[in-house]
């Protein structure tokens, strides 16, 4: 089954290309999820597993491992990848209500995806204020979360965002994950849920010259993420230090937005902000994510949201299973836990 995808972006960027879909063949799915369907939870030794994924995914059709190595090693590919015909685990149990993860799974076949294409992007990290560390995120409407700006959320609209971190040196986009790897175990019960993406280059030729200078000044002061704002600060704002939206070469911006809100220092800084929320989406890709499809995300090229969907809370809502990667964890050893050499602080 194939997503729902809409590639409009703005006649300026119309020679860039900022999606790529690409799908394994059908007897390359089979044998891989044979052999993923025997491996035992990743999470148990997730040093070894992910060794063991790279075999596997490393025999993947040499044109379709080069794409998927390719989307993260240059600076001018796509800044989305959608990849689909991807094994998937033969049952379900109930999606979690808590936000998982999953304590009745049988096999792990949806981990192995989730890590095995991951592994080809860079290394898998946790933060202990993300998920409790866990390297595998569960993304799952949960019925207190419904109205965040949060993975909880369903009721509304996940404004467009990068995934960024508390960091005590003041910037949270810094020791952010360099990409993200969203899997589809279940859609939701209507099949709407849309995930969206709009790449900076996009929407820096979408943008006015001003308003695009001002994007560019440290006008900005990114709130925590909601978790962090939640269980750690008690549920007041812990603003980082001003920085700009967008940032970087002219023709490989960088672009870092909070979904838990962005403090504006001067009012053209807060007109210029709505206008960025617009533009994105404006320029946004979007995907109807469906069993079988993961989207590869660069956390640094674009931002990212998701649409409004109906929740019931009944076994069968939404399911995506998440990573957080980063090229290397050398540059974020300072926020390394003595327990888990890739969970962070």
């Amino acid at each position: 089954m194939t997503a729902t995808t809409d590639h409009t972006v703005p006649a300026a960027s119309a020679g860039t290309e900022t999606f790529r879909e690409t799908a394994l063949p059908d007897a390359v799915r089979d044998a891989l999820g044979a052999q993923l369907a025997q491996l035992p939870d990743p999470n148990a030794d997730i040093d070894r597993s992910t060794t063991r994924l790279l075999q596997l995914f490393a025999a993947l059709p040499t044109g379709l491992l080069q794409e998927i190595l390719d989307f993260g090693r240059h600076i001018d590919t796509p800044g989305v990848s959608l990849v689909s015909n991807l094994p998937v685990d033969a049952e379900l149990p109930d999606t979690p209500s808590d936000g998982g993860p999953s304590s009745g799974k049988k096999t792990f076949v949806a981990e192995g995806v989730l890590l095995g294409l991951s592994g080809l992007l860079g290394e898998p990290m946790g933060v202990l204020t993300e998920k409790a560390g866990q390297l595998v995120h569960d993304v799952i409407p949960v019925e207190g979360g419904s109205m965040t700006q949060t993975n909880q959320g369903s009721e509304a609209f996940l404004n467009f965002h990068s995934d960024i971190m508390h960091d005590v040196i003041g910037r949270y986009d810094v020791s952010n994950p360099d990409f993200l790897v969203l899997s589809c175990l279940r859609p939701d019960h209507e099949g709407i849920a849309s995930t969206f993406y709009a790449d900076a280059r996009d929407i820096s030729a979408a943008l006015p010259v001003e308003t695009l200078e001002l994007l560019r000044s440290p006008l900005f002061r990114l709130n925590a993420p909601g978790s962090y704002v939640r269980d750690v600060a008690g549920g007041q704002d812990v603003l980082s230090e001003p920085v700009p939206m967008i940032n970087g070469h002219d023709d490989y911006p960088e672009i870092a937005i909070s979904a838990n809100g962005v403090h504006a220092l001067t009012g053209g800084a807060r007109k210029a902000l709505d206008t960025l929320q617009e533009v994105c989406r404006t320029v946004a890709h979007r995907v109807e994510l469906r069993p079988g499809q993961a989207l590869l995300i660069n956390n640094r090229k674009g931002v990212h949201a998701r649409s409004t969907f109906t929740a019931r809370y009944d076994g069968r809502d939404r399911w995506l299973q998440r990573t957080y990667v980063r090229r290397s964890l050398w540059n974020v050893r300072y926020r390394v836990t003595e327990e888990n050499r890739r969970v962070h602080h």
